[in-house]
């Protein structure tokens, strides 16, 4: 399968030592099956930092290794209390179980708000979830062990 990670960098070899802490899944190498999540993505980054250019990285990933006993996988099929409690938790860089991957839906910009008023207490996991129900919600996969990244294969750097 193709997976796309979008950035103002292209990357050829990640590197978790340069990825960042307390996001969705732990600290980990993201990317998603949506060439246009990764291209807005990118874009949003771009402007964040005021760099000049965004770029998506793209590479091959054989998905049968995510059902080999080989790898720890943790699976989110969609946004669930369990989900919630876990990028809640990972944000808030509290201590969580390690897995080699982690895939299920991105928290994006238009969640942060609804993520936020649950972290703050104002709305019930359940209140939480039913907002989440309605947006449109992009996966992810994350490389969250130097043993994942090894299943990589990089393939090309598109610039927009």
């Amino acid at each position: 399968m193709k997976l796309y990670h979008g950035a103002t960098a292209g990357v050829e070899t990640p590197d978790l030592q340069q990825c960042r802490p307390a996001t969705d899944f732990g600290q980990a190498f993201y990317t998603t099956t949506s060439f246009e999540q990764a291209a807005k993505w990118a874009k949003i980054k771009q402007l964040r930092s005021h760099a000049g250019k965004a770029v998506v990285s793209v590479f091959e990933f054989d998905e049968n290794i995510l059902h080999s006993n080989e790898y720890k996988v943790q699976f989110f099929e969609k946004a669930t209390q369990e989900w919630l409690a876990f990028v809640v938790g990972n944000r808030r860089g509290a201590k969580q179980e390690t897995f080699d991957f982690v895939t299920g839906p991105v928290a994006n910009d238009s969640l942060y708000a609804t993520i936020l008023l649950y972290e703050q207490g104002l709305l019930s996991a359940d209140a939480a979830i039913e907002r989440l129900k309605v947006q449109a919600l992009f996966d992810q996969l994350s490389f969250n062990t130097e043993k994942a990244l090894r299943n990589l294969t990089f393939k090309e750097i598109i610039n927009l």
